[in-house]
């Protein structure tokens, strides 16, 4: 039975999941946190820098900052789009001005930025603010 490796978001442990239980749910199993929650999920640059490395599960990043109002208002877009993507990849946010390192390491030039990873490379990028519907079709087409 095939699996994919996914890094939870909470701990940091990275946990095999067979693929038919990715959309059931799946709990880590060193801390019993959800490692695909229903909604995008804020993250540290560490945690991003682990997962975007190891997990086999698409992984969508969005680059944003609080002061930034196109950031705020695709927020509850990228939460959507995270429950619509449920099992085929998972979405994260990272706060930039919390976590400056992150966009020196993955050349952010502006926000809100969305990133794709899959098999431990970037995959795609796209700059600017999108409504849920287009987020779910950018990374179909990305990963």
């Amino acid at each position: 039975m095939a699996s994919k490796k996914i890094t939870c978001l909470d701990c940091g442990q990275v946990n095999r999941v067979p693929d038919d239980k990715l959309s059931a749910g799946p709990k880590c199993g060193t801390c019993g946190a959800k490692l695909i929650p229903a909604k995008a999920v804020e993250v540290d640059f560490a945690t991003l820098q682990k997962a975007a490395r190891n997990d086999d599960l698409p992984l969508v990043v969005d680059f944003w900052a609080p002061w930034c109002g196109p950031c705020r208002m695709m927020a509850p877009e990228f939460s959507k789009a995270a429950g619509a993507l449920n099992g085929q990849a998972r979405l994260v946010k990272l706060n930039t001005e919390a976590h400056p390192k992150a966009g020196t390491a993955y050349n952010i030039r502006g926000i809100p930025t969305m990133a794709a990873f899959a098999g431990g490379r970037e995959r795609a990028r796209q700059s600017g603010a999108m409504p849920a519907p287009a987020i779910v079709d950018w990374v179909h087409k990305a990963v």
